[in-house]
């Protein structure tokens, strides 16, 4: 055996040592060839480059078109050579597209049909290549190059048609895998920018494809995927079409004759509304909604052609409480008065949110911008806004300074556009006998602060001896403004904005910083006696604390 293996052993050596005979008659060794290979291997542009204009100087290479597949195909191993080959895919199909070489005719002869079809074999096999693999891929360049190439032969297929085939076409495939893909940004925003934005045509046709993927059923997770990527997209759009002239840029090519590839404005906010419909039912997490409810007045409801369909949604929201159920009631004013939708109970549920920790809320700014534009009108009851007044003037004594600097101007500007409710302030008793025992016996307040309904709270009898207390607030800040209730309203109204983002620090630097007119004046005297009085006996602390230590 060890002949025998000695024998191959020398044979095998013999083959590697084996030299090529050149057609002089001269040899040259195999590392030569090896580094030649090695030298193409080193440069792949220009090897690609060379099958590809093989491609377009004669029919008789269309075969280099199934090797540059090849050579895409291996975009998994990391090399240069397979986005070179996708990007000379690209152009070649391009052309093709563009000189109508994948299209039969009548008339042509049985060859070229043969031809014709092997080339639609083949580019089907690229647009699943990059719709499958590359646009799927976790590398971020990868996908992105896959976008770009896809779109460009979107616009290729386009061009000279009479209507871009949406449903045959990989458009529909490519916004539904952008759909299907894990994570947020990357190619789905790029996507969003370079295409959804801008053209209105890829807006229309990515308007039908969104509710088609989230009317299918789908299991819960991959839904919840969808309608994030899907509000992703709706949510990047921050202009709504007003008229038709507003529908002129797209990004296909049709032939001159060819209709607009978008019917009608009706037509296109129709497909709008049914893409966010569609994305509303897929489920959200409490931030999505919020982003959702912040920018529904401006990104949303002008899309509807039916806002009250948007009820359920603003109620559902409603009921989830804190700063969900302010923005909720925000997107309810706005259908109120730009639809003129009939919602009797908004003030109900506005009212239901003054509730004990409204003035500790970070949210707090917020709410009173909401709450001066919702109390805004001049012909609101004067029952209704004087509940609104007292059931903040209440919240205001166990607020922050912060939170009371901001109520007391709203009180002061809704008594200047609501005269009716200044009885609250001052109410003359003319009745002498009345009068005498409410001095004597005092009242009790007739606010009904239980009362759901602020109609019905009878805050119009009752008084705002609330801010009278706030006049010996410990903050100067505080009492000082205050005060304005106790003066003659002379002054005009408040701008809230100056009062909004105020916090405890803040007024405390602002009141140590304060440049006093003049020192203050300052009596100290160091008591002598504590339990004591100065002549004899016990002063009113000793005996209260004999009065304690005799309880006990």
């Amino acid at each position: 055996m060890a002949p025998v293996k000695k024998e191959k052993a020398a044979t095998i050596a013999g083959v590697k040592r084996k030299r090529e005979v050149t057609a002089d008659g001269k040899t040259k060794s195999r590392s030569k060839s090896r580094t030649k290979s090695s030298d193409d291997a080193a440069d792949p542009q220009e090897t690609i480059l060379h099958l590809e204009a093989q491609i377009v100087e004669s029919r008789r290479h269309y075969n280099n078109i199934a090797t540059l597949l090849q050579l895409a195909r291996q975009h998994d191993t990391h090399n240069e050579k397979a986005v070179l080959a996708s990007v000379s895919l690209c152009r070649v199909f391009s052309r093709l597209l563009a000189a109508g070489d994948m299209v039969k005719s009548k008339g042509m002869p049985e060859a070229e049909v043969v031809i014709v079809q092997w080339l639609k074999e083949r580019y089907r096999e690229y647009l699943d290549l990059l719709l499958d693999q590359y646009l799927r891929s976790e590398a971020p360049a990868t996908q992105s190059v896959a976008l770009t190439l896809l779109m460009r032969l979107v616009k290729e297929e386009s061009k000279g048609q009479k209507e871009y085939n949406w449903k045959h076409g990989h458009l529909s495939r490519l916004v539904e895998i952008l759909l299907h893909l894990p994570g947020e940004g990357g190619v789905t925003d790029e996507f969003a920018e370079k295409y959804f934005k801008p053209y209105d045509d890829i807006r229309f046709y990515t308007f039908q494809c969104i509710a088609d993927v989230l009317d299918d059923d789908e299991p819960e997770t991959s839904r919840q995927q969808v309608s994030s990527n899907s509000l992703s997209l709706l949510m990047s759009l921050d202009q709504v079409p007003k008229t038709a002239d507003d529908i002129q840029n797209f990004f296909t090519e049709p032939a001159a004759q060819a209709k607009s590839p978008i019917p009608s404005l009706s037509a296109y906010k129709k497909r709008a509304q049914e893409a966010w419909l569609a994305t509303l039912r897929g489920g959200f997490n409490k931030e999505q909604r919020k982003t959702i409810l912040a920018g529904f007045s401006h990104q949303i409801a002008p899309w509807f052609q039916q806002p009250e369909m948007l009820m359920d949604f603003l109620t559902d929201s409603y009921d989830m409480g804190g700063g969900t159920s302010l923005l909720a009631l925000s997107g309810l004013y706005y259908l109120m008065t730009e639809k003129n939708l009939d919602y009797p109970s908004f003030y109900i549920k506005l009212y239901s949110l003054l509730d004990d920790g409204l003035l500790h809320s970070k949210h707090r700014s917020r709410f009173f911008r909401l709450l001066d534009t919702f109390m805004s009108s001049t012909h609101l009851p004067a029952a209704l806004v004087a509940s609104f007044i007292k059931r903040l003037s209440r919240l205001a004594l166990n607020a922050p300074p912060a939170g009371i600097v901001v109520v007391v101007p709203w009180i002061y500007n809704m008594f200047k556009r609501h005269p009716a409710c200044t009885f609250m302030m001052h109410r003359e008793i003319c009745d002498p006998d009345l009068k005498e025992k409410l001095e004597e016996e005092g009242m009790d307040d007739p606010f009904d602060m239980d009362e759901p309904d602020p109609m019905f709270t009878g805050a119009m009898e009752s008084s705002l001896w609330e801010i009278e207390t706030l006049q010996s607030h410990y903050h100067p800040s505080v009492s000082t403004l205050a005060g304005i209730i106790s003066e003659q309203f002379t002054k005009r109204s408040y701008n809230l904005e100056d009062f909004l983002d105020h916090s405890y620090n803040a007024l405390l630097e602002s009141e140590l910083h304060r440049e006093l007119k003049k020192d203050p004046v300052i009596e100290f005297e160091i008591p002598k006696h504590i339990l004591t009085a100065e002549d004899s006996g016990l002063n009113n602390l000793g005996r209260l604390m004999t009065q304690v230590l005799e309880a006990q």
